[in-house]
């Protein structure tokens, strides 16, 4: 099986805060891999060193055979990346928004802007919404319009952070449902962040585990359950890292 990243010994310090400690791993070409752990665990460096935003102090990160460091402009036409962060334009429509980033890819030859487009309003499933104002948007629909924005291209590599963050019940299904069955079909690979385990349960045929910029164990879901004899990924990490769960209240 190809290997689509390569992270080797990749660590990254700001001064006396270590946010990510020799990490090695490497994802499989065409498969969903999630990075998993509590806030500051090192997994938004993680990404943001992958997507050429940061540089590492130590250690390096190849996509499909090209170094992150070396070659950054490289990187930038095989990859997207969505952000947790990341919002659209408001004074535009969910279309002119879609337009606006097809204008801005190196499209392959053998696709226009508006077939990119087209795919575009499929996958955000919005319906006749895609015409209105996306300030007039719910969350959830403006991240169901950002998560086809991230897929539209067909890239080699989707980086995804906490795609699924903030949504309720039905636009997270939503966005879980398109990230899955898009991948199948088109055969990209996925590298997703999250700190919820039961979603990266879901969608990652492997995950890792890192805590304090530290990777604590990898493996499919269902070897991590089995290997720390747990009913779930979320028990799989207090176990494997020792955490104290919160005590319950006491009867007089």
């Amino acid at each position: 099986m190809s290997i689509a990243v390569e992270i080797k010994n990749l660590s990254k310090h700001y001064k006396n805060v270590i946010a990510l400690s020799d990490l090695s791993i490497d994802i499989n070409q065409g498969e969903i891999f999630g990075i998993i752990g509590p806030n500051g665990a090192g997994k938004s460096t993680t990404l943001k060193i992958i997507t050429t935003l940061l540089t590492a102090t130590s250690g390096s990160a190849k996509v499909f055979g090209v170094d992150v460091t070396r070659n950054p402009e490289e990187i930038r036409k095989m990859i997207s990346y969505l952000p947790e962060e990341a919002g659209s334009y408001k004074q535009l429509t969910g279309r002119e928004y879609l337009e606006f980033m097809a204008g801005l890819l190196g499209l392959p030859n053998e696709e226009s802007a508006s077939d990119i487009v087209k795919r575009g309003i499929d996958l955000a499933g919005l319906g006749e919404r895609i015409d209105d104002r996306t300030k007039e948007y719910s969350k959830g629909m403006r991240r169901k319009l950002l998560i086809a924005r991230a897929l539209m291209s067909k890239p080699r590599l989707a980086v995804l952070d906490e795609p699924a963050s903030g949504l309720d019940v039905k636009h997270a299904y939503y966005v879980r449902g398109i990230i899955k069955d898009y991948v199948r079909e088109k055969g990209i690979t996925v590298l997703l962040s999250s700190h919820n385990m039961l979603e990266v349960e879901y969608l990652c045929d492997r995950v890792c585990l890192l805590d304090e910029g530290r990777l604590i164990d990898i493996g499919t879901p269902a070897e991590l359950i089995s290997k720390y004899s747990a009913i779930n990924l979320e028990e799989v990490f207090i176990k494997a890292t020792g955490s104290a769960l919160p005590q319950m209240g006491s009867e007089s």
